[in-house]
């Protein structure tokens, strides 16, 4: 199955049989399917990277329901993306770059007859037809404030940002005088029409910035009303705040109705019924968490009435579809690790899960009442598409998008392992060994720090922490699902919350501790490896490992706490993980008992610093405050530093110079 891509990729590869930086580049990653109206079809991107160019490209594809040759539509230099069929099935369109900033596009299913339909100054995002095609939505940025030469033109050369509240950068962009707003605009025959803005004059986006999609608008089935995400909030107030809402707007009246109000926590992703009497939609209880769990909400708009629908459901439930007879709504969750497709009877709220195995299933689509499109990945491989059949369970593979890499790779064996706590309960932990494994030798070992701190360490595929690729240069891992991780349920999730220095700790020295037992583990070649909340979980150990390892790697981790909570931006998050700011003395303690810097005299192992300039959520002096004390004490350090990358290495030679490097370090310390 697409065998046309698997003898394009053969064009780039040399034979090998071990994963490496640069091979892990060459993979062909599939995004964004969606089920033609008639079922029939897959419509699909794939997005290859060119290293030498420090770029990427996203075309897409036409594969039908049942498996075969897929059909590639667009070929142009730059990505066509947010695709998706019109609800005729007689056209695909799509948004790609221009002159004028992305904009809409159609064209025949077959690839043929292109056309740009809108032509909006800076461009659009985020659209879909009305489901009778006589409107269309999409975003677009709208101006709300003055820029600093506006308001200053005698100043042309002034460089500055004036800021008066908080909020005001994120993640891993600054704050402007643009918020992204929710159009509305007649469509007939591939022409677009007169247009409105249902936010006019609202300093607020939809959807959220700065990750949320189409996913968290939803035309009515009779296009005579728009769901959309928001949180109506600005400055002090949203850094605090996870209380977005589910706003209904009807196009008729101009009514704009508050569909989740008195519900405090994140609400998100509407989805109408295939009749329009119920909205679902995902809802978090509890203000302030962002990890809480994911439950379903429904509104009922006969009876007026709402209710949850996953009440006593002790996992999370996201990706919500409806069956075209409104009896059943499938979802996905959390299993132990993994990610699998579950069905809810919408009467009897009984649950029966569908997919099985170690994998996990991250988005699909109903292709009549028998089967299932969706993409699936595991720690050995990224996403391809799959059919799963709805009543076994049983999945088939449609695309083989990096068959010509993966038919030379070897990879390690993945085992399962589940490790006693020091508080007598069991931990799930992957164990991934090297290609060709000799359990007569011994292996340098590396504890795997997870991130989040809500945030399972299950079947992914990662383009940076690739347990793979650390397998193929020779190191066994040993990834656990500490305390803190989702899908174990609600308790195993919340104790990492005001506890990051406690059981966290100790469920990570459990976990390698059992695995030093084994023959094959080299106890004097040991390193602690995490990102985010695991580059805090690094930071931690280096003054608490008592002698278990000899390298660390810390990438945007927290390094202290103190500095960290004034810095960072969205306040909700410390406040809840922490219970509160540090100079609450009710607070004292604990801060002083779980920041890393306030251990940093026990250090006395070699330690890589990673960090990202850019990076908001973490900003980038708590690296260089870890990397200057480790030098200061005149320990073995090393500083990788991003200008350019945020929280994340995103660019192709980034990623490729990060794995460099993190080998060279560890080459160094540990071999």
């Amino acid at each position: 199955m697409l065998l046309f891509l698997a003898v394009l990729s053969l064009g780039v590869l040399r034979s090998q049989d071990r994963m490496t930086p640069e091979l892990l580049w060459k993979l062909g990653r599939v995004s964004g399917h969606q089920v033609s109206p008639d079922g029939q079809f897959i419509l699909f991107g794939i997005s290859y990277y060119k290293l030498d160019e420090n770029k990427g490209n996203r075309d897409l594809y036409l594969l039908p329901a049942d498996g075969g040759e897929a059909l590639r539509l667009t070929n142009s230099e730059g990505s066509e993306f947010n695709e998706c069929w019109r609800p005729d099935g007689k056209k695909i369109a799509y948004l790609a770059s221009t002159d004028e900033g992305a904009q809409l596009f159609e064209m025949n299913p077959d690839g043929s007859g292109i056309t740009q339909i809108s032509h909006i100054e800076g461009g659009i995002s985020n659209f879909a037809y009305a489901p009778d095609m006589k409107h269309v939505y999409f975003t677009h940025d709208v101006k709300m404030a003055q820029t600093l030469h506006e308001r200053y033109p005698d100043l042309p050369y002034a460089e500055a940002r004036i800021i008066d509240d908080l909020m005001y950068r994120h993640w891993d962009h600054w704050e402007d005088e643009y918020k992204s707003h929710l159009f509305v605009a007649d469509y007939e025959d591939g022409k677009i029409g007169a247009m409105k803005d249902i936010m006019d004059g609202e300093p607020f986006d939809t959807p959220l910035m700065p990750f949320g999609g189409s996913s968290q608008i939803s035309w009515s089935p009779d296009g005579k009303s728009i769901a959309y995400t928001c949180k109506k909030m600005t400055g002090r107030e949203y850094s605090l705040s996870t209380n977005s809402e589910i706003y209904l707007y009807e196009l008729q009246s101009g009514e704009t109705i508050n569909i989740s109000k008195g519900l405090p926590g994140y609400d998100m992703e509407p989805v109408f019924s295939p009749s329009g009497r119920y909205l679902l939609w995902q809802s978090m209880e509890r203000a302030g968490f962002e990890s809480d769990r994911q439950r379903l909400m429904v509104h009922d708009f006969r009876s007026g009435q709402r209710f949850e629908l996953t009440k006593g459901l002790d996992r999370d439930a996201m990706a919500a579809r409806w069956s075209a007879d409104e009896q059943t709504v499938y979802f996905i969750s959390g299993e132990k690790a993994t990610f699998q497709i579950f069905r809810i009877d919408f009467k009897s709220r009984k649950v029966r899960q569908i997919t099985k195995g170690d994998y996990n299933y991250r988005s699909f689509e109903l292709a009549g009442p028998q089967q299932i499109i969706c993409s699936r990945q595991d720690m050995n491989h990224p996403t391809e598409l799959f059919r799963i059949n709805i009543e076994s369970g049983e999945a088939k593979a449609l695309t083989r998008v990096n068959a010509a890499i993966y038919d030379q790779l070897k990879t390690g064996k993945i085992e399962k392992r589940w490790i006693k706590t020091t508080d007598g309960k069991d931990m799930l932990t992957w164990v991934i060994y090297p290609p060709d494994f000799d359990p007569s030798k011994k292996y340098p070992t590396l504890l795997y720090c997870q991130g989040g701190p809500q945030s399972a360490v299950s079947q992914f595929f990662s383009y940076r922490w690739n347990f793979q690729l650390m397998a193929a240069n020779g190191y066994i891992i040993v990834a656990p699902n500490r305390r803190g991780l989702p899908s174990f349920g609600r308790e195993w999730n919340d104790e990492i919350s005001g506890d990051w220095g406690g059981q966290a700790m100790l469920d990570y020295l459990s976990a390698i501790d059992e695995l030093a037992k084994e023959s094959y583990v080299d106890n004097e070649r040991l390193g602690a490896i995490g990102a985010s909340f695991g580059g805090y979980s690094v930071y931690w150990l280096a003054g608490h490992h008592e002698g278990r390892f000899k390298s660390f790697v810390a990438h945007c981790g927290v390094f202290n706490l103190e500095s960290m909570y004034l810095s960072t931006e969205e306040m909700w998050f410390v406040n809840w993980d922490m219970g509160g700011p540090y100079w609450d003395p009710a607070l004292r303690e604990k801060y002083e008992a779980f920041s890393p810097h306030n251990f940093i005299q026990n250090w006395d192992t070699p330690i890589l610093v990673i960090h990202g300039q850019r990076d908001f959520r973490v900003p980038v002096e708590q690296g260089m405050q870890a990397f200057n004390g480790a030098r200061l004490l005149d320990i073995k350090s090393r500083f990788l530093y991003f200008p350019d990358e945020g929280h994340w290495v995103l660019s192709p030679q980034n990623g490729v110079l990060w794995h460099r490097e993190f080998f060279r370090w560890l080459d160094e310390t540990l071999k």
